[in-house]
């Protein structure tokens, strides 16, 4: 028997709790019984206009008592608990690692009022935020590649690695290839059920020892899906560049400035691994695929819940034997029912 955390370990005992009402019923009906024999007298009925004293009213208190510690006495002995609930977590869960491109051209400011790197890492922190049971790496690449982090439950680490991410912290240049391999490394010695690589970049593929095409076929044989997204749009876009003046003063100027992407490229990364192409052309766009991606990327999650219980009897049964105590005590006094 068992009501949202609190049961009776042995409910059987609460048929004698009926023994502290039946009780009362008892005393009741001998008490009517011998008000139905008792002799009338004349007058009585202005005597009995009068006020009854304090030991009268409270005739039936030992009874009333005693009939209470019954009761609880009763409920002591079903041995009350209460019990917290307890949940242990058990996920097969999803290994992620975000491949995210810190080249030059991420400096573009088409993404306003920021640039696209800037955006691209507040979101990747708001689907690392969502992740809560599964293992998440970052890995940055330009010219080459760097695990920031391998996949981990971790949430505070990761995210201080991502928000330690910057424009200029790798040789300028679009490896691509390289950023896909690394993270597949990260994912090497998973056992997860599921691996995913999400890839961000906005170029195309100029630098690094390893072809697209090949880290695409190592995907596919480790059975990782690699979902590609490309921020932002090819041909002129504003990026922020450092002017010398003439006085030699270094200043930062806006100017258009011609960007090559490769779209074709991360659609076929992305179709030969079983994934998804993506592409965002300002910031909600872009939160909108990685939304899509959270949902499509979900961790089969089982919940084991048991409780913990604690006794309850030792405080009512003290209360039962104050009540009985208190019955006794004015029973002995002489506040009691007169027999009929």
């Amino acid at each position: 028997m068992d009501w949202g955390g609190f049961r009776f370990q042995n409910p059987a005992w609460l048929w004698a709790a009926l023994l502290g009402p039946l009780t009362l019923l008892a005393a009741w009906l001998r008490e009517r019984d011998g008000a139905a024999r008792a002799v009338s007298f004349p007058g009585a009925a202005r005597l009995l206009r009068l006020r009854p004293g304090w030991r009268v009213r409270l005739r039936h208190a030992p009874l009333v008592l005693a009939a209470l510690a019954l009761v609880l006495g009763a409920v002591a002995l079903a041995r009350p608990q209460h019990g917290t609930l307890r949940e242990d977590i058990t996920t097969q869960g999803v290994d992620i690692v975000v491949a995210l491109d810190v080249s030059g051209s991420m400096a573009a400011e088409d993404f306003q009022p920021k640039n696209r790197l800037a955006v691209a890492k507040e979101v990747v922190a708001e689907f690392v935020g969502r992740r809560k049971s599964d293992r998440v790496g970052l890995v940055v690449f330009a010219g080459r590649s760097l695990t920031k982090s391998p996949p981990t439950t971790d949430t505070a680490v990761l995210l201080r690695q991502l928000d330690d991410v910057r424009l200029g912290m790798l040789p300028d240049g679009t490896a691509i290839g390289s950023g896909l391999a690394t993270s597949l490394t990260r994912l090497r010695r998973s056992q997860a059920k599921s691996r995913v690589v999400v890839l961000v970049t906005d170029g195309a593929n100029n630098a690094g020892e390893i072809d697209p095409a090949t880290a695409a076929d190592m995907a596919k044989a480790m059975e990782v899906r690699v979902y590609t997204i490309l921020v932002g749009r090819g041909g002129r876009v504003p990026m922020p560049m450092k002017v010398q003046e003439f006085t030699g003063r270094i200043r930062t100027e806006v100017v258009m400035t011609e960007v090559q992407i490769d779209e074709g490229l991360l659609k076929r990364i992305a179709e030969r691994t079983g994934a998804e192409f993506f592409r965002a052309a300002d910031p909600e766009s872009l939160r909108q695929i990685f939304d899509r991606i959270d949902k499509l990327e979900k961790s089969e999650i089982k919940l084991a819940a048991y409780r913990r219980y604690r006794e309850l009897f030792p405080s009512v049964l003290e209360a039962a034997a104050a009540l009985f105590a208190a019955a006794g005590l004015l029973w002995a006094s002489g506040l009691r029912v007169v027999p009929a």
